[in-house]
């Protein structure tokens, strides 16, 4: 739960000072994603693959929340960007999302010692 919160408020909070906006569904993005790192954190897996698997997670609940609500691109348009897929995901950010996986689950770890 912590961690759900955690993404709940800082994802939107990490729009507003990239992009000077944010939409309440980024909430709701952030919170899973942010819930999915931590699962991900927990896991057994080498911590070189973690950027790349949380890559996945984040992009993952991009593409959903985008597929919902965000088909007319009011809230965000990657169609202008390399490598993107119906507007909804791309691949620049796909990899500044495996930075901020790397620095997410920095976080966790250092928030739950």
């Amino acid at each position: 739960m912590k961690s759900f919160l955690l993404g709940a408020v800082g994802y939107p909070l990490l729009e507003l000072c990239w992009r000077g906006r944010t939409h309440p569904t980024m909430s709701l993005a952030g919170g899973i994603s942010c819930w999915g790192l931590d699962r991900l954190r927990r896991s057994r897996l080498p911590a070189w693959s973690m950027p790349l698997v949380g890559c996945g997670i984040i992009t993952g609940v991009e593409a959903a929340v985008g597929l919902i609500w965000n088909l007319d691109h009011r809230i965000w348009d990657y169609r202008d960007m390399p490598g993107n897929w119906r507007g909804q995901v791309c691949v620049p950010y796909a990899l500044l999302w495996a930075a901020l996986s790397a620095a997410a689950v920095a976080l966790l770890n250092a928030a739950e010692e």
